[in-house]
């Protein structure tokens, strides 16, 4: 049995909460849906599983590079994890029903994790700067103590953005309906079941987009355009074109991520389409943890010898216990 929709009472939102309308109104798709994104969330855990036990079993991997690729991975399957099992729990349920506590829970954890996403993305864009442009003071540089301190420093960003965005949004009254037409608690779709002037809101969100988005991703164009500008000034092809390689991977990551959650909260209100959002947080949220080992592992040879080398160790140990 649905819940009823709730109007002109912030009180009953509070008591009863928000009701998640999905990805869309197909009930008849809904098995289908369950499977197809269970399948997904099974990849994603796996996948950056693999990474993040990898990097730390194999020596060879035990690099500032490799060490910011682990904590990725970590960030990617708590990332999914805050979205993805609530959607499949409603795929199969009646009651899409989330508290207004866990609707401001989840959003603070989305945003944590999406914005220091956001700063370790340009954390690693410095670390591939210092590994080609400095690559003999690369080790010194990138020390133990600064690819710790840079990534507390991203996580520390990440939890201010999304302590100041959570609290903002949950002072707001929600006396309007309380069904949220979208897969997951987020800032555009609860502004819009306010029942005040929301324009000075929707300011600030686009300013604090603009700083949480722009301010890392400027730090990742000024990276590579020094990285281009002394990629050109190598003699040997095949310097340029591995230094190339070890940035392409990192380059279609930025793109997916900066690029999505950049048509979301920075695209002018006039232009606002509720369906192609959805399709957008899909990429940001799901899509794109998803595919970051895959980028990650399938040009890098370093990796695929990790993966091999810990394939067969684990069949010897199948072997030794056999005999």
């Amino acid at each position: 049995m649905s819940l009823p929709i709730l109007k002109a009472d912030d009180n009953a939102t509070r008591e009863n909460g928000f009701v998640l309308l999905g990805l869309m109104n197909h009930p008849d798709l809904q098995v289908f849906l369950f499977i197809v994104f269970l399948l997904v969330y099974i990849i994603i855990v796996l996948g950056n599983m693999l990474i993040f036990i990898m990097v730390i079993a194999d020596p060879s991997l035990h690099t500032p590079m490799y060490f910011f690729l682990k904590v990725l991975s970590f960030l990617d399957i708590c990332y999914s994890s805050v979205t993805l099992p609530q959607m499949l729990v409603n795929f199969l349920s009646e009651n899409k029903r989330i508290s207004y506590t866990g609707c401001a829970t989840q959003m603070f954890f989305l945003l944590f994790l999406g914005a220091s996403e956001c700063f370790l993305l340009a954390v690693m864009a410095y670390d591939r700067y210092v590994a080609i442009c400095k690559p003999l003071r690369y080790m010194i540089i990138m020390n133990q103590k600064v690819c710790l301190s840079l990534t507390v420093l991203s996580w520390f960003m990440g939890h201010l953005v999304s302590l100041l965005q959570t609290a903002w949004v949950f002072t707001l009254p929600f006396c309007g309906t309380n069904q949220i037409n979208y897969f997951f608690c987020d800032i555009p779709p609860l502004i819009k079941l306010s029942c005040i002037d929301t324009s000075l809101y929707e300011m600030q969100l686009f300013t604090a987009a603009v700083l949480v988005v722009f301010t890392p991703f400027s730090l990742i164009i000024v990276s590579y355009f020094l990285i281009i500008s002394n990629v050109l000034k190598m003699t040997s092809s095949e310097g340029r074109q591995k230094a190339f390689s070890t940035c392409s991977s990192h380059v279609l990551v930025v793109t997916l991520y900066y690029g999505s959650g950049s048509l979301i909260y920075l695209r002018p209100k006039s232009l606002d389409a509720q369906d192609s959002d959805k399709f957008l947080a899909l990429v940001y949220t799901t899509i794109t943890p998803m595919l970051n080992p895959i980028i990650y592992t399938l040009r890098n040879k370093e990796v695929n010898g990790a993966i091999k080398r810990m394939v067969t160790k684990t069949k010897n140990r199948k072997l030794f216990f056999h005999r």
